[in-house]
């Protein structure tokens, strides 16, 4: 029986490096700005669920039947819904052969093998939903519930519609057992989850090293560039629809108001909106056009050629039949494989492209091996990011703000002097409830360190 599992857990093993690469930045844009960070444990915790989810799903519906005419007629046994609970005691016993003894009820009885393995099918999800989630019990019977039903609708609706009859039987018992599955799960994870780290502590010592992480502001700047890009086309396609023609430096004006006029009147790039993120001026005044304008120079300088080599060989690929004819027709393992690629492209293609590459490594080298993380389009315009207060931080805030009133609010400095390591990009404002002689949870003075999941993310009040 064993054996009927590995196909469905090879399927997900082959699909999760896609799936995962398709998510990478959904997922980091939803951690960042839920917890202001992706520590590697929380980001380790979410993939492991995406993985476990993604072989559930495959469990329940791999291998998939072919496709026949007379399919319908083969699994007409499980066409109709299983509605009468405890059927599953019915097969136990027929299975058996009305025989009573261990082996017969229990070790060698195929109906206790798929209860079983239809109650551990979602007891990770349980867990899953209590350490990473922090959800109750009885938040985790009704998600349980919606899976388990998710996947029996799979089963009876044919894979919705993708065969013309269900393969698979619609079975009451399997969606108690499976919800019965996620609560056990959910009672299991107390003991687990005081076993591993809390992702919060984790959370915090990550922005304790790095307020404002590099991967918040890499993530940023690739939902600014994929928003760029998408806008231009957008743009282009309509003024070609609608004109027959695109000026050439339409590309340009959309970058020039992306990261130059957005930022002067509102502060942020789209992206670092989405992120959480505002531009601060390092001398802490306003925000000045030359410096936005020099910034976007440098970084257009530093992305730009290699996405533009990318694209310009994609172009000529596309638009130059004998060389996408030649590398169609040619075949070859291994390196004779990204020979043909190369010779497709052509050499000035190739020194673009290479060129491009080399640049955008070596900006995103300077970076890390600054000891501030600043990029060299930070260090030439003095401009750098500041967090604004991610969404746990709100909700933890205003719960102490509730509890004890007033709040104060501490300006953190955005000039240098006296700013310690590592905090050249910082949060904007420090803000911690009062108690009766300080913040709460300390002695000092009011202003001194307070609740560290606020203290961490700040609010503008500007």
């Amino acid at each position: 029986m064993a054996t009927a599992y590995l196909l469905p857990i090879k399927t997900a093993a082959a699909l999760f490096p896609l799936l995962a690469l398709l998510l990478l930045l959904p997922t980091a844009v939803v951690l960042y700005r839920r917890h202001g960070v992706m520590s590697p444990g929380r980001t380790l915790s979410l993939y492991g669920f995406l993985y476990y989810l993604l072989t559930a799903y495959c469990m329940t519906i791999v291998p998939l039947p072919k496709q026949t005419g007379d399919m319908c007629e083969r699994f007409a046994m499980v066409a109709d819904p299983q509605w009468m609970p405890g059927n599953t005691f019915s097969d136990i016993w027929k299975e058996a052969h009305h025989k009573v003894g261990l082996n017969s009820l229990i070790l060698q009885n195929p109906a206790v093998a798929g209860t079983v393995f239809n109650l551990l099918l979602l007891l990770p999800l349980g867990v899953f939903l209590r350490y990473h989630f922090g959800r109750s019990l009885r938040a985790t019977a009704v998600i349980g519930f919606v899976v388990a039903m998710s996947f029996e609708l799979t089963q009876w609706t044919g894979v919705w519609g993708l065969y013309s009859c269900p393969y698979r039987l619609f079975d009451v018992d399997d969606l108690i057992v499976n919800t019965s599955g996620a609560v056990i799960g959910w009672l299991l994870a107390g003991p687990v989850a005081r076993m591993l780290p809390a992702l919060e502590t984790l959370d915090g010592r990550a922005l304790a090293a790095r307020p404002v992480p590099f991967g918040r502001r890499l993530t940023a700047l690739a939902v600014d560039l994929a928003g760029c890009v998408v806008a231009s086309v957008f743009a282009t396609v309509v003024l070609i629809e609608q004109r027959g023609t695109a000026p050439a430096w339409l590309p340009v004006a959309i970058f020039v108001v992306w990261f130059v006029l957005l930022p002067l009147a509102t502060g942020a790039t789209p992206g670092k909106r989405l992120l959480l993120l505002r531009l601060v001026a390092e001398d802490g005044g306003p925000l000045m056009p030359w410096r936005l304008i020099l910034r976007a120079l440098v970084l257009a300088a530093s992305v730009m050629p290699f996405l533009s080599g990318f694209f310009l060989a994609t172009l000529i690929l596309l638009n130059e039949p004998w060389r996408y004819n030649h590398l169609t027709t040619v075949h070859g393992p291994g390196a004779q494989d990204a020979e043909t690629i190369l010779y497709a492209l052509g050499s000035v293609e190739l020194q673009a492209v290479l060129a491009g590459l080399a640049l955008t490594a070596t900006c995103a080298w300077k970076t890390l091996r600054h000891p501030h993380r600043l990029a060299p389009h930070d260090r030439l315009s003095g401009i750098h990011n500041a967090t604004l207060p991610h969404s746990r931080a709100v909700r933890a805030g205003a719960r102490a703000t509730d509890r004890s009133q007033p709040v104060a609010v501490a300006v953190a400095r955005v000039a240098d002097g006296g700013a310690p390591a590592g905090d050249l990009d910082r949060p904007l404002v420090s803000a911690a409830p009062v108690g009766p002689i300080g913040p709460v949870g300390s002695t000092g003075p009011v202003g001194s360190t307070g609740s560290a999941e606020v203290q961490r993310s700040a609010v503008d009040s500007r």
